[in-house]
């Protein structure tokens, strides 16, 4: 299906990881999927759930894998072998704690950074060439590197929220360039930080 375009959201099933920095990817597209008025099923073959939409001239497919985070690439490779979406038509957002919170960064191509998602991708696609959404969650100041564990899985603060709905409206921007427009022009468009709230003076 040479026009479909794949859009993968990375996180881990089940209410209690619902709305945490590591489900960023979930919420973005169940964002779209809502903008879209795209209903989801659980597609178990695949071991994700999905949802289709027709986005201007462009197909697009929706999916959240349901496998955990560090298994992701096998709902992603199974996506695209069945479903033959060429490499460049598949984008995998993903949360990423060295991205200060209300950043966002697309990119063509890359290593994973340290994100056992996007190395699993690369392990069951055999290869860094795939488009990626990074969206920034920030990191504990106080935490050591390899010490985020409890930050990623936490879930956000009100203030924290407020920026990350920016983040995801931007994103779903981003996207939707995308789809119409191709990457590098997303990429020039919508790389950054997103303006943030700023707290009304009582």
């Amino acid at each position: 299906m040479e026009d479909l375009h794949l859009i993968v959201g990375l996180g881990n099933p089940g209410g209690e990881y619902a709305r945490t920095r590591h489900n960023a990817g979930f919420q973005l597209t169940e964002r779209l999927a809502g903008q879209w008025s795209a209903g989801w099923r659980n597609e178990r073959a695949f071991k994700a759930w999905l949802a289709e939409a027709a986005v201007g001239r462009r197909r697009c497919l929706l999916a959240r894998p349901q496998t955990y985070m560090n298994a992701s690439g096998e709902a992603v490779a199974a996506l695209v072998k069945n479903y033959q979406v060429a490499v460049a038509r598949v984008l995998v957002v993903v949360d990423d704690a060295d991205l200060p919170l209300g950043e966002l960064r697309m990119r063509t191509r890359g290593g994973s950074g340290g994100h056992h998602g996007l190395e699993s991708v690369e392990q069951h696609l055999g290869r860094r060439d795939y488009p990626r959404l990074r969206l920034g969650i920030g990191r504990q100041q106080q935490a050591a590197d390899r010490e985020i564990t409890g930050h990623v899985l936490g879930r956000f603060r009100a203030d924290e929220w407020a920026t990350f709905e920016k983040v995801l409206e931007r994103g779903g921007e981003l996207v939707c360039c995308w789809l119409q427009a191709g990457a590098t022009v997303a990429m020039n468009r919508f790389n950054g930080v997103v303006d943030t709230p700023q707290p009304k003076d009582h």
